[in-house]
């Protein structure tokens, strides 16, 4: 008595199932994170702005370091980049694509081909004399499913891969928010500085205009000679000069930042205050080591999930060194019109496929893979080195620029002094006219000096800030989306429940944990 079809497929199953009961390797090397081991030894002094313990407590949250300024107007801007800003959207919309990419190499995991088909044909011949009306029909259907087993750890690496990818996209908007609320902070402040100096140049101009009429009623009076005159007029002319480029700088700073807002240049009506002061900030200090700070830069962690992503590579293409084992099993039914009835067909079993002979292809797969890590993690260093460089330097900066401002603020101060006193002594006859006029180009140009200084100095803490990674948000917080673009590409696509639900959060690598914060 011939066996089942049932019978067939147990004993076909069985060497497949024991293969995979008996454990199935994974090629390739496992990740091991890559470190900068001059770190553990790198504790600096950032050139005397690094805080003692009792310190610490009263550095503002790194996270929005931006508040130590005090000033609602720069706290609505972030805000207003944080939700319209392209760029960032873009990040978001590359963390779904990888969410999906990831997804796609999870199905790797089982059966690969799942297909049914069917046909349904009718035929017309004039030669078919068993046809009565010389025409017949026939039909087919089948279901086919072939699934590769995972012996070698090809879809697990392939997955590992893509996870590791999804991560590092993660990462990479955190490091944009970092750069996108640094170039709002730095624009805006050389905005308010730019302003100032306009204001500068405006009170210059008026007081050397007055100087101009005087200087003309003089000479009308016979007081004094025309020298005077074209000499109070040609410093009066050369301020005036100043203020158009300052203006168009002024409008170019605007610009730049309404796009970063997300809006089209124009007026932005947070920026009218044309009395602004800018704010003096306190000596800077550091509460964390730079050394653990770097490593919890987002741009660092990406480029440490990328080299993990590229690790899993090696075994993917180390798995085509051995033979793609799967199982194949295909159900089909057909019949025609002519009779006979229906037929029915059974079939399943392993198969085999080995590539024996590739020439090379697949060692020299292996290297290429190989030394695309090893130029991950060679640029994963750089990118540390970088960083560091990047703290010392803006350290440096802040402590140098503190110093010329306090020096800055005397100067302007004798200046000051001077030009009361030039003023003086030339209506009372003990100066001439030229001593005001230096007097008078040296207060302009220090006021100048100091104002562009102060903006330096914030640019300093700025960059400082930035370079330490501050000014990031977990992804789990806030929406990545707004809803008008999620409503949109829900009408367009099925996402299902993935433009909603929660993102995880990247497995710690090197960085602590940042606990969850609003947007302030």
């Amino acid at each position: 008595m011939p066996e089942s079809p049932s019978v067939f497929l147990r004993l076909l199953l069985l060497p497949a199932i024991l293969v995979l009961l008996g454990g199935c390797a994974t090629l390739g090397p496992d990740f091991e994170e890559p470190r900068s081991n001059w770190l553990d030894d790198w504790k600096p002094a950032l050139h005397g702005i690094a805080a003692s313990a009792d310190q610490a407590t009263e550095q503002p949250e790194l996270s929005f370091w931006w508040r130590m300024f005090n000033d609602p107007v720069l706290n609505d801007l972030i805000r207003q980049a944080h939700d319209n800003n392209p760029q960032l959207r873009i990040a978001a919309l590359r963390i779904f694509e990888s969410r999906a990419l990831a997804g796609i190499a999870g199905s790797s995991l089982y059966p690969q081909v799942q297909q049914f088909s069917g046909s349904a044909t009718y035929v017309n011949s004039n030669n078919a004399p068993m046809v009565a009306d010389g025409g017949f029909g026939s039909y087919q259907a089948g279901f086919g499913v072939g699934w590769e087993l995972d012996f070698w750890g090809r879809f697990r690496r392939s997955i590992e891969s893509a996870d590791a990818a999804f991560f590092a996209s993660i990462e990479n908007q955190q490091a944009l928010q970092i750069l996108i609320n640094a170039q709002i902070v730095d624009l805006y402040f050389t905005y308010r500085t730019t302003q100032a100096r306009i204001t500068i140049a405006n009170k210059n101009a008026r007081i050397q205009e007055q100087s101009l009429k005087i200087t003309r009623e003089q000479f009308q009076s016979g007081n004094t000679s025309e020298l005077d005159v074209q000499q109070a007029r040609t410093q009066y002319l050369s301020t005036l000069a100043t203020i158009p480029e300052l203006e168009r700088g002024l409008v170019q700073l605007r610009n730049a930042l309404a796009v970063l807002l997300g809006k089209p240049p124009g007026e932005l009506p947070e920026l009218e205050n044309d009395q602004y002061e800018l704010p003096h900030v306190d000596r800077t200090t550091v509460a964390v080591l730079p050394s653990e700070l770097l490593l919890r830069r987002p741009d660092i962690r990406a480029a440490a999930w990328l080299v993990a992503a590229q690790s899993a590579q090696i075994g993917i293409a180390e798995a085509d060194f051995y033979p793609a084992i799967s199982l194949l099993g295909s159900l089909g039914w057909a019949g025609s019109s002519l009779g006979g009835g229906t037929s029915t067909t059974f079939a399943a079993g392993p198969a085999l496929k080995w590539n024996i002979f590739d020439y090379g292809r697949i060692e020299n797969n292996v290297r290429l893979q190989d030394a695309r890590l090893q130029q991950l993690i060679e640029q994963y260093q750089a990118a540390v080195l970088a960083a560091a460089q990047e703290v010392d330097n803006a350290a440096i900066s802040v402590v140098k620029l503190e110093e010329q401002l306090k020096l800055l603020q005397q100067t302007v101060e004798s200046a000051e002094r001077a030009l009361e006193i030039a003023n003086t002594s030339y209506h009372e006859g003990y100066a001439d006219f030229q001593r005001v006029l230096d007097a008078q180009r040296a207060l302009f140009t220090q006021n100048d000096r100091l104002v562009s200084i102060q903006g330096n100095n914030i640019s300093a803490i700025v960059a400082l800030y930035k370079s330490l990674g501050g000014g990031w948000m977990p992804v789990q917080t806030e929406p990545l989306l707004p809803a008008s673009v999620t409503d949109i590409m829900k009408q367009r696509v099925d996402w299902g429940n993935l433009l909603d639900t929660p993102l995880p959060a990247p497995p710690l690598l090197s960085a602590p944990e940042t606990k969850p914060q609003e947007m302030p």
